[in-house]
């Protein structure tokens, strides 16, 4: 067995500084991804979004069937 296996303090804060700024990173990555796009112009975002406005669905007027084929 080697005497000089164990790591040393400096070793040991350089490895949780790693991981802890890895962690950092990948959390800023996950919440930047989160984020709604903005619009490129002032004209885009006057109105209200689609979603909060609940005009999502578009629903097309009705149109009669043709008279040769009557509903059952």
């Amino acid at each position: 067995m080697y005497p000089n296996n164990a790591l040393s303090a400096w070793q040991l804060a350089i490895m949780a500084v790693v991981v802890v700024a890895s962690l950092a990173a990948w959390l800023t990555l996950v919440l930047l991804a989160d984020r709604q796009p903005r619009g490129t112009s002032a004209a885009v975002n006057t109105g209200p979004r689609e979603e909060e406005s609940g005009a999502a669905v578009t629903q097309l007027p009705y149109t009669a069937p043709p008279p040769d084929k009557a509903a059952a």
